[in-house]
């Protein structure tokens, strides 16, 4: 883990120049993303990721402090919120990354008081869903997509009422099939789950980064294998690409 996250770490400055990447990001449909590269980041903002594994990364979590790289994790959080300190350099901003590895949204909603609402951000990054349906696999957890956007949308009804301004960017869910985890059974039902996502940011209005749709693109460049470890957490390449996705909802100078 330790060499991952120096590995990861020094890939902050070139993430924004990686050709290969940029090519698969744009050759992905984000015909459902709204606002792309619309999102500005004023003076004194507050940016919160927020999320499953895959937003913690392996953060050091008895560090709450912003802008601390320890913090952030070995994964796209960290990497993507050192792109934007570097490119907002002057603008004072405040940069949290409160994943938890595990989570499903009933335990977003469990905490959302403490750890988003009491930040007051401007900006709310969500990428939560796989857990909420991997978990009817491994554990029988009942669950279903229904339940999930409903879920969901309390969640940013919560938000909304409490932060009238924040800028919402939801996260679709993915898996990458046949590597590892992710095995035929988790189709067709693991879809409704994104097709959810979809739809509620399409609903709030929100930005959305169809990670499905770029993960597939990325596909015809390496095997799920390069991108993922076990067909959902990330590897460095795909903790990359999932940070120069994340980094196109944003008008940066």
């Amino acid at each position: 883990m330790n060499s991952r996250r120096d590995f990861l770490k020094k890939s902050i400055l070139t993430v924004g120049s990686t050709a290969v990447g940029s090519s698969l990001i744009h050759a992905a449909d984000f015909s459902s993303s709204k606002p792309r590269a619309g999102i500005h980041i004023q003076e004194n903002d507050v940016i919160l990721f927020q999320g499953d594994s895959i937003t913690d990364a392996g953060r050091k979590k008895d560090n709450l402090n912003p802008n601390e790289m320890n913090a952030f994790g070995g994964g796209y959080a960290m990497i993507a919120g050192g792109v934007l300190l570097n490119k907002c350099a002057s603008k004072n901003i405040k940069i949290y990354n409160r994943g938890i590895s595990g989570n499903r949204v009933p335990d977003l909603l469990n905490r959302w008081q403490v750890d988003c609402l009491d930040l007051k951000p401007n900006i709310v990054s969500i990428l939560i869903g796989v857990n909420d349906f991997w978990r009817t696999k491994d554990r029988g957890a009942v669950n279903t997509p229904e339940q999930y956007k409903g879920q969901y949308k309390e969640l940013l009804d919560k938000t909304l009422s409490a932060l009238p301004n924040a800028k919402l960017i939801i996260g679709e869910p993915f898996g990458l099939k046949n590597v590892k985890h992710i095995t035929d059974d988790w189709f067709p039902d693991f879809p409704k789950y994104q097709t959810a996502a979809r739809e509620i940011a399409k609903e709030y209005k929100t930005a959305f980064i169809p990670y499905q749709a770029i993960f597939d693109a990325a596909l015809k460049q390496n095997n799920g294998a390069y991108w993922t470890t076990d067909g959902v957490h990330t590897s460095w390449a795909g903790s990359n690409l999932m940070a120069e996705s994340w980094l196109s909802q944003f008008k940066l100078g």
